[in-house]
């Protein structure tokens, strides 16, 4: 068996970034690549600016009373400030020139004289600098502010809007089909015959690949017929970058990927040292014109398929998106159960969810089809193979959520 590293060097050592380039509205980039570097074009904040709501001054006037001679709000460009005056300024407002500091308006003492002059005193100690965003504190105008390889989510999105990019160079979305294989398998909302199982799968492949922003064609459910199983996966990969099944990986008289994917391209069949996911199919569809899709074959136990998915082809689709090497996010947690009888030779991920005291609690029916355990978790604490938990050990917890 191959270990998931290896398993996974082996899928994203093959493939590289899918063709095309576009420019986006940046309203419209949310969960997009950037194909090429952003750089700032102005410094943010743009001019020294206020921090507060308060009184701009020179440092020398520190305990002196001295009058309003200007008001300055956010977006207006003020005067200079006279000699022996302040101005009053608020949040966001450009600093005018021969200012020094801004004190907050709630450390003055302000009184009207009889001809309307609004005088302010001001405290003893004054610190050049002080309540004063500076220009390009930020962000310097010629800096990279965003990386080739980013995906790009709301902050990057407002990052982007902050320096006045209208539009961002991203990847073209990576094409998946997506087909289930199995005369067992049928839709939610039709009788379910004897035997029969609901397709959930086609449910959860589809809102993950959505969720990494791909391009997703649905070829429905493949009969287990050897002709019909080779059509579906010429026509899959006429349409897309990446054919995408779940189910019929195995070697038994009823799976038929193996076969049709060995008569139209390249398959390697690997069996993963993990629990739960051990069978996966990795290969090459070839196109009429010569070109080809590569092929993942998940197996077809709910919790296998999410599993690997996961482990497995998130990272190879982000890859084909463009996106730069995702961090791996493991979070060191305390366990609330005891792992008894681990598995000798598999790496095994359990289904847990963290508790209000920060500790992980175990599903306690960790079987491969028990798709109940994933709704319910928020996370896949990773064992070494053999390895037992006593509560209170330290094991790494995996969240299902973040960029992982």
């Amino acid at each position: 068996m191959l270990s998931l590293d290896e398993a996974l060097s082996r899928l994203l050592a093959a493939a590289q970034p899918v063709d095309g380039i576009e420019a986006l509205p940046t309203a419209a980039a949310r969960g997009r690549v950037l194909a090429q570097g952003v750089v700032a074009g102005i410094h943010v904040p743009s001019a020294d600016n206020s921090a507060m709501d308060g009184y701009a001054v020179r440092v020398a006037d520190a305990g002196q009373e001295r009058p309003v001679l200007q008001r300055v709000p956010a977006g207006r460009w003020p005067e200079a400030l006279p000699a022996a005056g302040v101005a009053r300024i608020f949040t966001g407002a450009s600093l005018p020139t021969g200012a020094e500091a801004v004190v907050m308006q709630e450390q003055c003492q302000t009184r009207t004289d009889e001809a309307g002059q609004v005088w302010v005193r001001l405290p003893e100690e004054l610190q050049a600098g002080q309540n004063i965003r500076r220009a390009g504190e930020d962000i310097r105008a010629g800096s990279e502010i965003l990386a080739a390889g980013t995906r790009l989510d709301a902050a990057a999105l407002g990052l982007a809007a902050s320096v006045g990019l209208a539009e961002l160079p991203v990847h073209a979305r990576v094409r998946v089909a997506l087909f289930s294989t199995g005369d067992e398998l049928v839709m939610p909302g039709e009788p379910l015959p004897p035997g029969a199982i609901y397709n959930s799968n086609r449910f959860t492949l589809r809102a993950l690949l959505e969720e990494l922003g791909c391009e997703v064609q649905d070829f429905g459910i493949v009969p287990d017929q050897l002709q019909a199983t080779k059509d579906a996966l010429a026509r899959a990969a006429a349409a897309a970058d990446l054919v995408l099944t779940s189910g019929g990986v195995s070697v038994g008289e009823e799976d038929h990927l193996k076969p049709a994917l060995e008569a139209q391209g390249r398959l390697d069949l690997w069996q993963i040292a993990i629990k739960p996911g051990k069978p996966l199919a990795y290969g090459q569809i070839r196109r009429s014109d010569g070109s080809e899709a590569h092929f993942v074959g998940l197996p077809g136990n709910p919790v296998s398929s999410f599993v690997t998915f996961l482990l497995l082809a998130r990272p190879l689709i982000r890859r084909l998106a463009g996106e730069a090497e995702p961090r791996k996010l493991q979070l060191p947690v305390a366990a609330a159960f005891e792992w008894k009888r681990p598995d000798p030779r598999r790496q095994e991920f359990l289904r847990v969810r963290l508790q209000v005291d920060g500790r992980a609690a175990l599903f306690q029916n960790q079987g491969s089809g028990v798709l109940s355990s994933l709704a319910w978790a928020d996370g896949l604490v990773a064992l070494a193979p053999g390895q037992r938990v006593q509560p209170g050990d330290v094991v790494p917890f995996l969240p299902l959520l973040l960029k992982t």
